[in-house]
């Protein structure tokens, strides 16, 4: 067992099972709307200001949530029984506590831009992290500036990207999310998908003299992302005809400098990272080139500290006021006691509208696990399922069941009080917070029957318009979506995901659950390449694979 666990099955602390009793006597039947009745301080109470470093703030409002003084209690009781604060400690002090790869757990490291010392194995990562930002930036800079061209001489103007999983979804999230600090007439492209269209919808357009590639592998190995590099290659030579000339059309994201230079990169073009940043928390490292080079260096440097920030109020404040560990608990709270299995994310901001996408694989791929630190199996809910789009489109879209529905959904809704679009004297804005609040209010408030039918419905129609209220939300306001905001809210929710991931005492930080798929089509791929039917398999996917290569003669 983990020497950060000094449990197994989170039923066993006595704060879970003090849990149980309360859901069941005041829990599953407290109304937000008589609380807030009740208790005229409740806003403020159950809300919480987060400051960041370059002053600007964010608002996280927990008060629309189904919690009391009491209830809020006991959970921060369960989080201190659970360790959370030894094994947050644990973390930041780069043991390693991702025990199943024997690997620290230290994306933190990434963000220190004030350079304190943060040690793994006795070494200190601040000097090596800063080198490879310092790389970066001149990379970067280079490319904005028109002083790397390529072969032709020509200044760049576009960078196509090639990774899978966390070397794609950060940096195609991150920016989208900041796409109006971008550098016009510099162009970013994302390939991921090993489906040929994605790098052939890429492609299209992209002229091969002013273009550049990023390949983003940290061992240069992985199957899609290499046959996708591969794939760019040939596309450029087609073109161009030299061997010779790939060194100023292609960078690599990867730490194995044998397969680099063999694809024909220059190493002295290699942004490496160490083994203890994990796939969907590399967004901070060099993996966040594209970022850099498209929303300048200075704006890639705010991005990491805002979130450094965050890493301090996480780290420096108690568990009463954390705002993660606040939102971890209740993610807990409805999980485990309610018997919720969703988690919807809600961006009233078109710029982050792969926010979702994004934090589905760091909440997913973090806690879909259902075996304890312990080497348990879980007798408890793990792992919510996270989906989201930005809103106002889902209001039109899912939102129906989130207010009348049979599921209870836990919804986090995202807005900034500034845009960087307001047009039409920003009446755009002004529309989208009147959603914002709206939902929220209407998610809580609900309609009854009486009300319904003193708006004239009558007779079989009045349960149709009857809204059930006391659906649970958590309004995040920022002032303005800039990249130290982004690089918080991101903050945010990985702190979010290691506070529900210590409660449930699994490990956050590997991924199994990928492995066995890979190997079966490692396998698959080679029977694919030659003829004749396959009995390998059950007869289903034996029928589906013949049937495959049936068609596509």
């Amino acid at each position: 067992m983990s020497e950060q666990s000094s449990f197994n099955l989170s039923t066993e602390l006595p704060a879970w099972k003090q849990l149980e009793t309360t859901y069941e006597a005041v829990g599953k039947t407290l109304k937000v709307t008589e609380e807030f009745s009740s208790d005229s301080e409740r806003f403020s109470k159950f809300s919480e200001t987060f400051t960041n470093y370059d002053g600007s703030k964010i608002l996280f409002d927990f008060s629309k949530n189904i919690i009391n003084d009491k209830i809020k209690n006991e959970l921060v009781e369960l989080c201190k029984e659970a360790g959370v604060e030894k094994l947050r400690d644990a973390m930041f002090s780069g043991a390693k506590i991702n025990e199943t790869e024997g690997r620290a757990v230290y994306h933190v490291a990434l963000r220190n831009r004030s350079l304190k010392k943060m040690e793994v194995d006795g070494q200190d990562t601040a000097a090596e992290v800063d080198a490879v930002l310092q790389h970066m930036k001149e990379f970067s800079e280079e490319v904005r500036s028109g002083r790397w061209t390529g072969y032709t001489g020509k200044q760049i103007t576009d960078v196509v990207n090639i990774g899978i999983g966390g070397s794609d979804l950060g940096p195609v999230m991150v920016t989208e999310a900041l796409k109006s600090y971008a550098q016009p007439g510099l162009n970013v492209h994302f390939v991921s998908n090993i489906d040929g269209t994605h790098l052939a919808e890429a492609l299209k357009g992209l002229n091969a003299e002013t273009t550049l590639f990023l390949i983003a592998s940290k061992t240069f190995t992985t199957a899609e992302t290499i046959t996708n590099a591969n794939s760019a290659k040939h596309w450029f030579l087609d073109s161009v005809k030299d061997e010779a000339h790939i060194a100023k059309h292609f960078a690599a994201l990867s730490t194995n400098a044998e397969e680099v230079s063999k694809f024909g990169i220059d190493t002295k073009n290699m942004f490496g990272f160490n083994d203890w940043v994990g796939g969907r928390y590399s967004v901070w490292s060099a993996i966040g080139l594209s970022i850099a080079i498209y929303i300048g260096f200075d704006n890639f440097e705010a991005f990491l500290k805002g979130a450094e920030a965050f890493d301090a109020n996480f780290t420096s404040t108690p568990l009463e006021h954390n705002i993660a560990a606040i939102g971890g608990m209740l993610s807990v709270w409805y999980n485990n006691f309610f018997g919720a299995q969703t988690h919807l994310v809600a961006p009233f901001d078109q710029y982050l509208h792969r926010f979702p996408a994004y934090l589905q694989q760091l909440s997913m791929e973090s806690n879909g696990k259902s075996v304890t630190r312990g080497n348990s199996f879980t007798n408890y809910q793990t792992g919510t399922i996270l989906f989201g789009e930005p809103a106002t489109n889902a209001q039109h879209s899912f939102f129906q069941l989130v207010h009348q529905g049979t599921k209870l959904i836990p919804s986090d809704f995202i807005l900034a009080a500034q845009s960087h679009n307001p047009i039409e004297d920003n009446l755009h804005q002004r529309m989208l917070a009147s959603n914002y609040f709206a939902q929220a209010e209407a998610l809580m408030v609900g309609k009854s029957a009486e009300q319904v039918e003193q708006e004239g419905a009558k007779g079989g129609l009045i349960p149709h318009k009857v809204f059930s209220g006391n659906r649970p939300t958590t309004s995040i306001l920022a002032q303005k979506i800039t990249p130290a905001t982004l690089g918080a809210l991101i903050a945010y929710y990985e702190m979010v995901t290691f506070v529900e991931g210590a409660i449930w005492n699994i490990n956050s930080f590997d991924q199994w659950g990928v492995e066995l798929g890979k190997v079966l089509a490692k396998a698959i791929g080679k029977e694919l390449d030659v003829a004749g039917d396959v009995s390998t398999h059950d007869p289903s996917t034996n029928g589906l694979i013949n049937q495959f290569k049936e068609w596509s003669q």
